[in-house]
């Protein structure tokens, strides 16, 4: 979930078109080579996609693949020595927690900005809206607060991969949320035809697929003719 907000979120803030699903899918099954080989390396933990520098593109308005290139240089450069490592490692928490305030608050901005395909005059565009948020709210503070009570989750059995299955998502506002409205808007009365306006759904018809755009091979073809190899459609 994370990951293909993030991946929406950038295409937006670059002002690249909408990304087509085996984009999307693309970059999924690449951010699983990067966990493999973290796993091989022995990270500790995987890799996913920095929510942070979809706002910091979003505060700087640079969408360029080369200044990725550029600040991977220099943070192999810096980890090898310690001493300007520890410069950054000096910035003060505050400063720290001011910029994710901003960067955050740019993603989240970018995910409800979508709304404005949607008719909102609807009602039930805003039933779902509206019980997404309560409920995305409410169930996650029930599980923190159960948890912080009893010491455990709502969710308590001998298996304890299954209470963490249960809990641990379920203590999310945006999950919660999140799937809630994506059940929600792909059960009640999907198949009408006005209801499909409703959703804004005829806005992506024409970026279902990769060459349906003729700017998609400019936003997102790959380096080195990597297309070749990892075709797009």
């Amino acid at each position: 979930m994370q990951s293909t907000g993030g991946f929406i979120a950038v295409s937006r803030y670059a002002s690249a078109t909408p990304l087509p699903p085996s984009i999307l899918s693309r970059g999924i099954g690449w951010q699983g080579v990067a966990i493999l080989l973290s796993g091989l390396f022995g990270t500790g933990n995987g890799s996913s996609v920095s929510i942070e520098n979809a706002g910091l593109l979003a505060l700087t308005r640079v969408g360029s693949r080369r200044v990725v290139q550029i600040s991977a240089g220099f943070m192999l450069f810096f980890s090898v020595l310690g001493k300007f490592g520890a410069v950054f490692a000096s910035i003060p928490a505050p400063i720290v927690a001011a910029l994710y305030c901003l960067f955050f608050a740019y993603v989240g901005a970018g995910g409800l900005a979508f709304l404005q395909f949607c008719q909102l005059n609807s009602f039930r565009t805003k039933f779902i809206l509206a019980f997404s948020i309560f409920m995305g709210l409410s169930v996650p503070q029930y599980f923190n607060e159960y948890t912080a009570i009893n010491g455990f989750g709502p969710a308590h059995t001998s298996a304890r991969w299954f209470n963490d299955i249960v809990n641990v998502p379920f203590s999310s506002e945006a999950f919660v949320a999140g799937i809630l409205a994506y059940f929600l808007d792909n059960t009640l009365h999907k198949k009408d035809g006005q209801i499909r306006k409703d959703r804004g759904k005829h806005w992506w018809d024409k970026f279902r697929t990769f060459k349906s755009d003729t700017r998609s091979e400019e936003f997102y073809s790959l380096p080195f003719n990597l297309n070749k190899y990892f075709p797009s459609v």
